[in-house]
């Protein structure tokens, strides 16, 4: 018994913790950090849809995305308006990522593929936090490994960090001890955007390629 409320406590230490994060992210300017987190607990009237399955359903209007200027895995330059039209999922991560960003691009794989003849009106985005190694080659060679329709996309350092602030991502350069090279450290959360380029729903990490299927539905309309 005592072993299981223990177990109970970590749990809702760690649930409290990703609401917390949750709320650092939608939050709007001046906003109180518990006035977003009571709001995405729904107790805030105006807050907007319930959560989705497998993340947080964001009210229109969310300070949260925004314009970019990058270069997609061909080399071109693209903005978001190039993706409009169509629903879209986007995650920030980087090559040399040894686990969370495979995984997590293997879910949005495997979500393309429950849409079916659907998947056609979804934009699959990979951004990297990364652009001093990740070049356009290398990610054409990268997101190869996934699913052919999701599109890699860099830039300058400075076009890259711009695209982090519109979405508060986090990310870091960190050297494991022993490592010769460095990492990455950044938040992955996964975005669905509708075809307005609004951010509809935000996904929590491990979120089940069920959970994007749904939500990437549910944006298209």
């Amino acid at each position: 018994m005592v072993r299981a409320l223990r177990l109970l406590a970590v749990l809702l230490i760690v649930l409290l913790a990703a609401g917390w994060g949750a709320a650092a992210l939608v939050r709007a300017p001046g906003e109180e950090l518990g006035t977003a987190f009571a709001r995405l607990l729904g107790r805030v009237p105006g807050g907007g849809a319930p959560p989705a399955a497998g993340g947080i359903a964001l009210p229109p209007g969310s300070n949260i995305g925004g314009a970019f200027a990058l270069v997609d895995h061909t080399g071109r330059a693209v903005t978001d308006r190039d993706y409009r039209g169509r629903a879209a999922v986007l995650f920030f991560g980087f090559t040399f990522c040894p686990d969370v960003c495979p995984t997590e691009l293997g879910n949005v794989a495997a979500a393309l593929d429950l849409l079916g003849a659907d998947a056609a009106r979804v934009a699959p985005l990979f951004v990297t936090i990364d652009p001093e190694r990740d070049t356009s080659a290398k990610l054409a060679d990268y997101v190869a490994l996934f699913h052919p329709a999701i599109i890699g996309l860099t830039g300058s350092p400075e076009q890259v960090a711009a695209t982090a602030r519109a979405y508060r991502v986090y990310y870091a350069k960190a050297t494991p001890p022993g490592a010769s090279d460095y990492v990455m450290d950044h938040s992955a959360f996964t975005y669905v955007l509708g075809p307005d380029g609004g951010v509809r729903t935000l996904l929590r990490p491990g979120a089940s390629p069920e959970d994007i299927a749904r939500a990437l539905r549910a944006a298209l309309g």
